[in-house]
């Protein structure tokens, strides 16, 4: 008698364009209900998906949110411009753009507001936006360093302290100027500001 096999059973693969069309849908929801009235129902009636594929994908509504966040912010590349200068002017114009929209700016702050009362949230914000965007300062201190603009850090906890304290800068700065002072980070603004950032950097002013 021959005995017979069962391939193994695979689960359904995850499709990019419905990831896509919740975490666009959360935002969506955001903007309009806030983050209070905002359910994973709701959310999955905008996207067009059952709820039990929310739920296989994030475990609430903070993941969820967090991931609808950080995939904005996926969308910065630093720019080679030739220069230090030119490059943080790049990205940091782009990080301005990114935080003007209605739908990165409700998210975001929806987001901090309520990871002030919830420590596993802050820490997803953490892994799944601050440090997956640390990306751009290594780069950018790497190239930077490649040109001589910048010279090598050769002890690893020195550096990585400093990639530290320049995202913090950047970061902070940026946020607080488009989102808490809601003024524009437009040309003439990056270029002030990334001048006060090289003197830290360089010791040195950017030439103007």
């Amino acid at each position: 008698m021959q005995s017979r096999t069962t391939a193994p059973r695979t689960g359904r693969p995850r499709s990019a364009a419905a990831d896509a069309a919740i975490l666009e849908a959360t935002r969506a929801a955001l903007v309009e209900l806030g983050w209070s009235k905002l359910t994973l129902g709701d959310v999955a009636t905008r996207a067009g998906v059952a709820k039990t594929t929310l739920y296989r994908r994030w475990a609430g509504k903070n993941e969820l949110v967090v991931d609808a966040v950080a995939v904005l912010f996926d969308e910065l590349e630093l720019p080679d411009r030739g220069s230090l200068a030119a490059d943080i002017e790049g990205v940091v114009l782009q990080f301005a753009a990114i935080l003007s929209r209605p739908e990165a700016k409700t998210a975001l702050m929806a987001v901090v507001a309520e990871s002030t009362r919830d420590e596993p949230l802050r820490e997803r914000i953490r892994t799944s936006v601050v440090d997956r965007q640390k990306r751009l300062v290594l780069e950018g201190r790497a190239r930077a360093t490649a040109r001589g603009e910048l010279p090598p850090e050769p002890d690893p906890a020195a550096a990585a302290r400093t990639v530290d304290l320049i995202f913090d800068v950047v970061a902070g700065t940026v946020v607080h100027r488009t989102l808490v002072s809601a003024e524009p980070a437009d040309e003439e603004w990056v270029r002030s500001f990334t001048r006060v950032l090289l003197v830290g950097l360089t010791g040195a002013g950017a030439d103007s």
